[in-house]
């Protein structure tokens, strides 16, 4: 054990140098790091809610607003089905989460169940051969359509995962760097959003559904005769903000949806200079788009937001070009976070802000300092008592390994870019308390070895060899916790686990390798008779 081969020489050097390189930016200001040469790494960690200040947010994903929708979708589906097959049908209605309807001629039921289960009834996910959606007739001609409940189920979870991904991409265009974006429990959402001090924009931008639809308005019947409750059948009454009226009767089916759109960027109107909303369809929306407003000329159309009608401008000409631009009441930070929201893509679902949290930039500074107190306090007492326990030589090599061990902790954690948080400080000041154990295990070995009567480079030998198995074992185990922690924990124990990880692969490393090449080389340098730790 104590001759070196050269693989772990060179180990041990480019060990240091990775080291030295990736963990000297940490200590670098922002503009050292910029004058630093190009071969040189600049990342840095980052810091996180807790040590920078910022905003944490726990969002509730609506999951029953997501299932009153798709009821709603499917009432539309079955009456534009229906239609389209000349099937004579009418109460069609939506109640106890089901929906129904009547088939006027009894002859046409069956045609009427297989076009329904052909047509609405998608495949369902897991199952083969199974649908859905259950298409069945209950006698007296009426027709009953339910989601199965593994189908609502997949699509809750579903609406969950895509809600954490365009949180994220709406977070990554304010310009927060490193957001903490995970699921907790089964339809909640913790957001933490480091030095983001308005927790307020951050909530509107992030609880905005942002679901874009562009609608064609209903004129057969005037808005009085609407409100008073005389709407059209596949029609709604939506609230307006397009500065004209407060209240617009429009056509509950969607020509052309905010998922069709590839671009959505804050421009100027070029002849008034006020701000409005450029967007451009991608090829299906571009197409559906043309054909609507070719078909619809001198009528108008509503573009809707969130139930809301922003705009209702009227087709004066087919729209081919796949583009076009949304106007309103808007300010130019209006406009922008709109086209923000559009371009980072709408919500499946409504959010609930369950808890909203501000940490001050003050607090992180105090909680990076105790972090620091802590380690350098934690640091000189295992200094102390390793010099006590095992001398200058031994004891201060073991110091050298720990030193070692935390410059890699920092490297690694700078390579990738991790976010350092006050647990994360714990798990480290934890891995430098627990690293010395491989060196006591190790010294104590040797000590039993000479003892009992063995050579010097004997008992040193044996004192790396038979020691190895415990230092792995208990390596192992502490590892497999931190791996535990990191799957099933959540916030401040995946920074505590996540450093820990580390911690544990460089503790073994430093501990075993570096402390090894470091005796060995005054092994060879003073040859000595007997080892200074007896």
């Amino acid at each position: 054990m104590m001759n070196l081969s050269r693989w772990k020489v060179i180990a041990v050097i480019v060990s240091v140098i990775f080291g030295v390189l990736f963990a000297l930016p940490v200590a670098l200001p922002q503009s050292a790091r910029d004058a630093l040469p190009a071969f040189m790494p600049r990342q840095t960690l980052n810091l996180g809610l807790d040590l920078q200040g910022g905003s944490y947010l726990l969002l509730e994903v609506d999951t029953d607003a997501l299932r009153v929708e798709k009821l709603t979708n499917l009432v539309e589906d079955v009456r534009t089905t229906l239609r389209d097959e000349k099937i004579v049908f009418g109460d069609l209605r939506q109640s106890n989460g089901e929906v129904s309807v009547l088939i006027t001629d009894p002859a046409q039921v069956n045609t009427a169940v297989n076009t329904l289960r052909t047509s609405v009834a998608g495949p369902l996910v897991g199952a083969a051969g199974g649908r859905d959606t259950i298409v069945e007739s209950t006698g007296g001609g009426r027709i009953r359509l339910a989601f199965v409940p593994e189908a609502l189920n997949a699509e809750a979870g579903k609406a969950v995962e895509q809600s954490i991904e365009i949180i994220r991409r709406r977070i990554d265009e304010l310009g927060t760097r490193e957001p903490t974006i995970i699921r907790q429990g089964v339809n909640r959402i913790v957001v933490q959003a480091p030095g983001e001090s308005d927790p307020e924009r951050l909530k509107a931008i992030i609880g905005q559904t942002a679901k874009l639809t562009f609608q064609m308005v209903d004129d057969s019947v005037s808005l009085e005769e609407a409100a008073a409750g005389r709407v059209p059948p596949g029609s709604e009454l939506l609230p307006s903000e397009d500065g004209y009226s407060t209240i617009l009767l429009v056509k509950k089916r969607a020509l052309v949806t905010g998922e069709m759109l590839t671009d959505a960027q804050q421009s100027f109107e070029q002849q008034t200079g006020a701000p409005v909303v450029s967007f451009r369809f991608n090829g299906q929306g571009a197409r559906r788009f043309a054909d609507a407003t070719t078909q619809n000329v001198n009528r108008r159309f509503a573009i809707i937001l969130d139930g809301k009608v922003i705009s209702a401008p009227s087709i004066n000409e087919p729209i081919t070009g796949g583009s076009g631009q949304i106007s309103g009441n808007f300010t130019t930070e209006s406009a922008n976070d709109l086209a923000l929201l559009l371009r980072a893509g709408a919500l499946p679902a409504p959010l609930n802000v369950e808890e909203q949290r501000t940490v001050g930039a003050e607090l992180g500074a105090d909680a990076v300092r105790a972090g620091m107190i802590s380690t350098i306090v934690g640091f000189v007492a295992i200094l102390i008592f390793m010099l006590l326990s095992y001398g200058l030589l031994f004891g201060g090599i073991s110091v050298i390994a720990l030193l070692a061990n935390a410059l890699l902790i920092v490297a690694v954690m700078s390579l990738f870019q991790a976010t350092l948080t006050l647990p994360g400080i714990a798990g480290l000041i934890l891995t430098l308390a627990v690293a010395v154990d491989a060196n006591v295990l190790i010294y104590e070995r040797m000590r039993d070895e000479l003892r009992s009567g063995r050579s010097v480079i004997s008992a040193m030998d044996a004192g790396f060899s038979r020691a190895m198995t415990t230092i792995i074992d208990a390596n192992v185990t502490t590892i497999l916790a931190a791996l535990i922690m990191f799957q099933f924990g959540a916030g401040p124990v995946k920074g505590f686990a996540w450093t820990l990880s580390i911690g544990v692969v460089t503790s073994v490393f430093t501990a075993v390798l570096i402390t090894q090449f470091l005796l060995a080389l005054w092994f060879r340098t003073a040859r000595p008779k007997t080892l200074p730790i007896v």
